[in-house]
């Protein structure tokens, strides 16, 4: 190769490092404008594939690990944004608190957060307190029923669209509503029917109906207006549920029997 062409190269490659730079930096700007990947999580008990939990060194789910592998992707640290519930993630979208986000997905949502690939389904339905003579969505819809449901929540929404005669009041935190149901001061709690099969094992004499009143969504999110981070967030989610990356996610935190579900039946 002649020294002209040998130079020719060495400016075309400079400048594709360059604009590969200069991508990257953008994206960082728009995913990570603090320097670290801020992912809003929300704390209970319940686990699953989208609440998370406190523990002795921080903080476990699969919306944790799934975070930190995207940081790493990143090359920033990852920080986790802690909130009581899904709602108040959402809520939080467009005051810069966050970066990324796995929660249920809705309408309510889509106006205020960009969602990318959806990585579970649930079903979901409600347990009865201990003692209910309550069996089925019939006996359950009646006036006077008292069902209980983590606030401004997906799933609270459904509740509140399926039942037309039971009154249903959201609470902040699952931990309320499990001593309300505990000690019978609600007579339902609407969730999704994984967690709350674990519930039952905690609160004996509970019973989690057959029937489903709604299927809901989790998908990775990030706020609005974000097109590039919008982009990433997309590509990584893919990746992960096609290369194993989710699957091992969910085998860390006690979903070994747990498929991966991304379409709705």
């Amino acid at each position: 190769m002649s020294s002209r062409l040998q130079r020719l190269a060495g400016l075309v490659l400079g400048a594709m490092m360059m604009a590969t730079s200069a991508n990257a930096d953008a994206l960082k700007d728009q995913i990570a404008p603090s320097g670290k990947l801020r992912v809003a999580i929300a704390i209970s008990p319940a686990g699953g594939a989208f609440w998370s939990t406190k523990t002795e060194n921080g903080y476990a789910g699969v919306p944790v690990d799934l975070g930190k592998e995207m940081a790493a992707r990143l090359g920033v640290p990852v920080e986790y944004v802690v909130h009581q519930n899904s709602g108040q993630i959402t809520d939080a979208a467009s005051n810069n608190s966050w970066d990324v986000t796995f929660l249920p997905k809705d309408p309510d949502r889509e106006i205020k957060m960009t969602f990318g690939p959806i990585y579970e389904v649930a079903d979901a339905t409600y347990i009865v307190r201990p003692g209910s003579k309550i069996t089925n969505f019939a006996t359950l819809d009646q006036d006077g029923v008292k069902v209980a449901a983590v606030n401004n929540t997906t799933t609270m929404r459904g509740a509140i669209a399926h039942l037309k005669h039971a009154k249903v009041t959201g609470y902040q935190t699952y931990d309320e509503i499990f001593h309300l149901l505990e000690n019978g001061e609600v007579d339902a709690f609407a969730l999704s029917r994984d967690q709350l099969i674990a519930m039952a094992k905690k609160i004996p004499g509970t019973c989690v109906l057959d029937e489903t009143f709604k299927q809901t969504v989790t998908a990775v999110a990030v706020p609005l207006n974000h097109p590039l981070a919008a982009a990433f967030a997309t590509k990584f989610m893919t990746e992960a549920i096609a290369n194993g990356t989710l699957r091992k996610a969910y085998d860390n935190n006690g979903l070994k029997d747990s498929p991966v579900r991304t379409e709705v039946k």
